[in-house]
């Protein structure tokens, strides 16, 4: 039966996804196998072993040595010296052995786990550890009860393999007597070598199968509900509403810039430019005769406001100044829409002087007036 989840009874019948697993990398919690290690570094022994053989005799003969007293100096210096070598012997046969098993463990793990994984939040002090229930818990879960049988298993299966190799050679060991030292020596030696490769026989098959056993217990309690995996996606994604309202923005910006584009593209035809001189700028069309109030075709502020000046002055567009209109109708009006009603009598005020300018006449500045409710400041805000 699957692991009921805390979140309202749910079962945990989803994978882990990619931020459980990194989660569960970072507090340290990665497979690993005891088997997979026992293994390993008896393979690395039994090669190293194996290494080392064409060297035995050099090795014993070096030790032998160490044995070996003559009447030159005091026995009391003899036996300082030669405890001083054996121990700088037994130290550096050490390093040659304990250097490859250092390796191996750590590719060993690597293999398991996919890279080297520091955990400083291992580290960090839990209560639960020196918690005497907490203790108990553990010694009779399951998992201490498949660690137990794992043990007895291994120790049985393992005597059962030397009593296998033992049976097979107890003739080699009962003549090994009647020989001489040297090929009593090899004999055992031999029977060592079949003792140890039966050893690695059983153990590799132990391993593969805990290998298996730990990656299915981990994967089991990374294991998600269908809940926690929904608000895992909220956490990272957003909501599905959150996300909804993103999108929607986004449509309408790109909607916004879609237009600016094409209002841009319409300002070499507009009537007059309406500025206040630099900061805002409104693209008018009207012609005369037709029915309806002028038509916005553009406007910005900034560095758009420029550009609208800019593509008019080339296309010959004029360009009128008058601070509080272009904000009145930069904050009250919309591109493509006509302008408001309010500022109809001020607008054609200034398209009436613009007409009669182009025809060449000689014209005074026209003084306008807007609604009170329509003048604003540079952030849109009434200053009425």
């Amino acid at each position: 039966m699957a692991d009921q989840g805390s979140d309202g009874g749910q079962e945990k019948t989803q994978e882990p996804t990619q931020k459980r697993l990194e989660k569960s990398k970072e507090d340290g919690e990665v497979v690993s196998s005891k088997e997979l290690f026992v293994f390993s570094t008896l393979l690395t022994g039994f090669f190293l072993y194996i290494g080392i053989m064409p060297f035995i005799s050099s090795i014993v003969f070096e030790w032998a040595s160490l044995f070996q007293f003559s009447g030159e100096t005091s026995l009391l210096d003899y036996v300082f010296n030669n405890l001083t070598a054996g121990y700088a012997l037994m130290y550096w046969k050490a390093v040659l052995f304990a250097l490859p098993l250092l390796v191996i463990v750590i590719l060993t793990q690597m293999t398991l786990s996919g890279a080297i994984n520091w955990s400083s939040s291992a580290l960090n002090f839990k209560g639960s550890r020196i918690n005497p229930l907490s203790g108990l818990k553990r010694m009779f879960s399951m998992k201490a009860l498949v660690e137990m049988l794992k043990a007895i298993g291994k120790v049985l299966f393992l005597l059962g393999a030397a009593v296998f190799v033992m049976s097979a050679q107890v003739d080699k060991l009962l003549t090994s007597p009647a020989t001489h030292l040297i090929g009593g020596i090899s004999r055992l030696g031999d029977v060592f070598l079949f003792l140890i490769i039966a050893f690695l026989l059983v153990l590799a098959v132990m391993a593969m199968l805990d290998v298996s056993w730990q990656f299915y217990q981990h994967n089991k309690k990374l294991k998600m509900t269908l809940q926690e995996v929904k608000d895992e996606s909220k956490q990272t994604d957003g909501s599905p509403e959150v996300k909804a309202k993103i999108r929607r923005l986004q449509m309408t910006a790109g909607r916004r810039a879609k237009q600016r584009r094409e209002a841009m593209e319409s300002v070499s035809s507009a009537t007059a430019i309406i500025t206040n001189p630099i900061h805002f700028a409104v693209a008018l069309k009207y012609e005369v005769g037709t029915v309806g109030a002028p038509i916005i075709l553009a406007m910005g502020r900034g560095y758009q406001a420029q550009e609208i000046i800019s593509i008019g002055k080339e296309a010959g567009v004029t360009v009128f100044e008058n601070e509080l209109l272009a904000r009145a109708l930069f904050f009250a009006g919309q591109i493509g829409e006509e302008i408001p009603t309010p500022l109809f009598t001020a607008v054609a005020a200034i398209l009436a002087f613009i007409y009669r300018l182009n025809k060449g006449d000689v014209v005074d500045k026209p003084e306008v007036e807007l609604p009170a409710d329509l003048i604003f400041d540079e952030n849109g805000k009434s200053i009425s």
